[in-house]
């Protein structure tokens, strides 16, 4: 008699623990297959190309200094020692301060630079583009090499005429590839136009 109670605690045990494998495998595999998903997009993003025509710049300094400055080589910087604020991202009808804008592509902002005397649909069909676009810095450069630059935190494409459908990639592609992603691009320094 006592022999049958035992087994039917045992198997009851033993269905128990059963259930519970069952529960934490239906837990379990959705969960170790986002990560595998989340793990192989991030990997997929930091070792793909670049994008034809991209620039690289490497060894960027990071660190914060209210005084830094930029050489003017006709080009908006891609990092190195800048201001400890950011400049907001949204779009701007004024030059903005290299040092803050540096900042923001800290962050994982991309710098989308343009002529100042770039013809007005132009730069509507600019705006058009990034309107909307949450970590997007656009602003005149003055002496601009060209008509557009693109720029994130090491990486640089110099477009010669809008319209080009190398800004939509280039965001697309750098937007958020900076060395602190998802850091504010809002709450900084500047009220943008969007």
């Amino acid at each position: 008699m006592s022999t049958s109670k035992v087994s039917k605690k045992e198997q009851r045990r033993q269905e128990l623990a059963r259930e519970k494998r069952k529960k934490r495998l239906r837990i379990g595999i959705p969960v170790t297959l986002l990560a595998v998903a989340f793990l192989g997009a991030a990997f997929y993003r930091l070792t793909r190309p670049d994008l034809e025509g991209v620039l690289s710049f490497g060894n960027l300094l990071r660190n914060h200094d209210q005084e830094a400055e930029f050489a003017d080589s006709g080009l908006p910087p891609t990092g190195g020692s800048h201001d400890p604020r950011w400049q907001n991202c949204g779009v701007y009808a004024d030059p903005v301060d290299e040092s803050l804008a540096v900042h923001s592509l800290e962050h994982g902002a991309v710098w989308l630079a343009y002529q100042p005397n770039l013809a007005v649909d132009k730069v509507a069909e600019l705006q058009d583009m990034v309107r909307g676009e949450s970590y997007v810095l656009m602003s005149p450069f003055p002496g601009l090499q060209s008509e557009v630059v693109m720029s994130s935190w090491g990486k640089q494409l110099i477009i010669d005429a809008v319209p080009d459908e190398s800004i939509e990639q280039f965001i697309e592609r750098y937007k958020g590839a900076g060395p602190e992603p998802g850091a504010p691009c809002t709450d900084g320094v500047g009220q943008p136009l969007n």
